[in-house]
């Protein structure tokens, strides 16, 4: 009988395209990967891959594997997971990636109940400014904005991303407030230059009624982080657009002024994102329905 880690590196093999993708799944190596593979190929007596330096693709007779044990594989892995949880808690290292300013402000500071809750859980979490590939990447979960819902890939809405102008008391002293979005462009701009598309991000803003007016900031300070943009304002450098959880605790401290406080613009919902397996961890599971939790109540 086959082994379940040779089944297992076949099919995340399959599914990631890639040896190195797949290791990351397991928590084993690139060469314990293919390694497991080989072997299960040996002991079929059929080549499942075509394998190169750049690509690693299906056979006709690895397709065909693949689609008659793909569903039996994530039963049996769901039974072993089963009885694994009736053991005891939830372990194991929890990878997430966190847009860095909604990450370090509102998850970070729910990580202290949560290991009091699963002590056993050891957290590697990456802030990082961009939409990973969860299932390529080997992460349990993310949360942020603006990724794509790939098959394989579900979402769990934690928050209405509304993008809202900003500046200091300081900076707003003896200057006429702005009345409509087009305003903006009477004040020094802090924008945002997306790394991914190396264009400074437009907003479009609506008020209650449903009217659009661009939002019209220049570029007078151009920087490619939400937080650095906040602190900058803060400092008094100009005005800037930024998602209203980024700024809620310094628009309630003071340090911040919301201008034109009936326009907004949509960024999108900020959202946990993790992948749709049968089979999911205890640790990845317990972290969903606790941030989940956290932020419904």
């Amino acid at each position: 009988m086959e082994t379940l880690a040779n089944l297992e590196s076949f099919v995340r093999s399959a599914e990631t395209g890639s040896f190195s993708a797949a290791a990351r799944l397991l928590a084993l190596t690139p060469a314990a990967v293919s390694r497991n593979v080989a072997m299960l190929e040996r002991n079929i007596g059929a080549r499942l891959f075509q394998r190169s330096t750049r690509k690693l693709s299906l056979t006709e007779a690895g397709e065909r594997f693949l689609a008659s044990i793909g569903g039996n594989l994530e039963a049996l892995q769901t039974a072993i997971s089963a009885v694994s949880s009736d053991r005891g808690e939830p372990t194991g290292v929890l990878k997430v990636s966190l847009a860095p300013t909604f990450g370090i402000g509102h998850i970070l500071p729910l990580l202290p109940a949560f290991l009091e809750r699963y002590p056993l859980i050891r957290p590697e979490w990456h802030f990082e400014n961009r939409p990973v590939n969860l299932i390529a990447e080997g992460y349990d979960a993310a949360i942020g904005g603006g990724f794509e819902l790939t098959p394989g890939v579900v979402s769990r809405t934690l928050a209405a991303a509304d993008v809202v102008a900003v500046a200091s008391p300081a900076y707003l002293a003896g200057r006429t407030l702005p009345q409509h979005p087009t305003d903006l462009s009477r004040f020094n701009g802090i924008v945002m230059r997306g790394s991914r598309t190396g264009r400074v991000r437009q907003w479009v803003m609506q008020d209650g009624a449903g009217h659009e007016a661009p939002a019209s900031l220049s570029e007078n300070i151009v920087l490619n982080d939400p937080a650095a943009m906040r602190e900058a304002a803060i400092l008094g450098l100009g005005v800037t657009l930024l998602v209203l959880p980024d700024v809620s605790a310094q628009l309630q401290r003071g340090e911040l002024v919301r201008l034109l406080p009936d326009w907004h613009a949509d960024a999108g919902p900020i959202s946990l994102y993790y992948p749709s397996r049968t089979l999911m961890p205890a640790k990845t599971r317990v972290f969903i329905d606790f941030v989940v939790g956290a932020f419904q109540q």
